[in-house]
């Protein structure tokens, strides 16, 4: 068991390796669906229609690939970000991260489309914020595969914690704190931990585990690679060096 999770392991580095090297194209692509949504927006100035075109800015660039997908979080999270501080209130914000979220995780952005909206919308380019964007997202991807790696070893130092403790109840604990640790390295060690932990969770499942357990370990996951505290899930009694 223990040398199949490591072939697991290996592999999933190796599809890390393999991919990152179409993240800066995909992430300027990204970049690029995100800036049409926003000029489509500002074009129609259609009533309630915001979350929609944030929804299918966030969809768009994420049917691109991995890197498409960090351009959506990184640019919305900035715009969010920057109208938070002008004023808007935090509940406005969030529904628009909402929907932000709800695109780029590939769901139909129509669940959000107001009524009437034309079907076709005239763009309309602003050329500062477009470059704002993109100069953002090349100066950060560089850092992108060193940070890929790093993750990579913050989650197989949870695993190997985990079967060297070999303590009950305590496996929901490490996914969270692989997942965690690698997230803290930035967006590369955050893309590393999905890669991995989808990877190790597709195995499993297809071995017999059932779904239910399988949904709650990808809990766990998510509760760390987003930065919440993996002592949520920690079991008593386990020993502080873990």
């Amino acid at each position: 068991m223990r040398l199949l999770l490591v072939t697991l392991l290996l592999a999933s580095v190796a599809v890390i390796q393999a991919q990152w090297y179409n993240f800066p194209g995909e992430a300027i692509q990204g970049a690029r669906d995100m800036w049409n949504a926003y000029s489509d927006m500002k074009d129609a100035n259609w009533k309630d229609s915001d979350k929609y075109f944030h929804a299918r800015g966030n969809y768009d660039a994420a049917q691109r690939g991995p890197g498409g997908k960090w351009a959506a979080e990184v640019i919305s999270d900035a715009r969010e970000g920057w109208q938070g501080n002008s004023g808007r209130g935090h509940e406005d914000s969030e529904a628009d991260q909402v929907a932000n979220r709800h695109g780029r995780e590939g769901n139909d952005p129509n669940h959000f489309r107001p009524a009437g909206l034309p079907d076709k919308i005239a763009e309309m380019r602003l050329l500062l914020a477009t470059l704002a964007s993109v100069a953002v997202i090349q100066a950060q991807w560089y850092n992108f595969p060193g940070e890929a790696i790093q993750g990579a070893r913050d989650m197989w130092r949870a695993y190997s914690d985990m079967k060297d403790v070999n303590w009950k109840d305590s496996d929901k604990y490490f996914h969270a704190r692989g997942n965690y640790d690698a997230a803290q390295r930035g967006p590369g060690g955050k893309w590393a931990a999905e890669v991995i932990s989808n990877s190790r969770e597709g195995w499993q499942g297809n071995s017999g585990r059932g779904h239910e357990d399988s949904e709650a370990d990808q809990e766990a996951n998510r509760h760390g690679r987003e930065g919440n505290d993996p002592n949520h899930f920690r079991p008593a009694g386990l020993p502080d060096q873990y």
